[in-house]
């Protein structure tokens, strides 16, 4: 299971997000999906993290 995270700024890095969500527990992975043609990050993002409970921590 994923965490949706919306209404990311542009400026956000992969260490940013792991940062927040650690205070949560063990980050997984995260994922910020970037536009095809720009390359350009989208402005959200998945995490996932080591357990159920600590996502629902989150």
């Amino acid at each position: 299971m994923s965490i949706y995270v919306g209404n990311l700024s542009y400026e956000v890095k992969e260490d940013d997000i792991k940062g927040v969500f650690a205070e949560y527990g063990t980050v997984k992975r995260v994922q910020l999906p970037t536009d095809r043609e720009t390359g350009q990050p989208r402005g959200f993002g998945f995490v996932e993290m080591g357990t159920d409970a600590e996502e629902a921590a989150a």
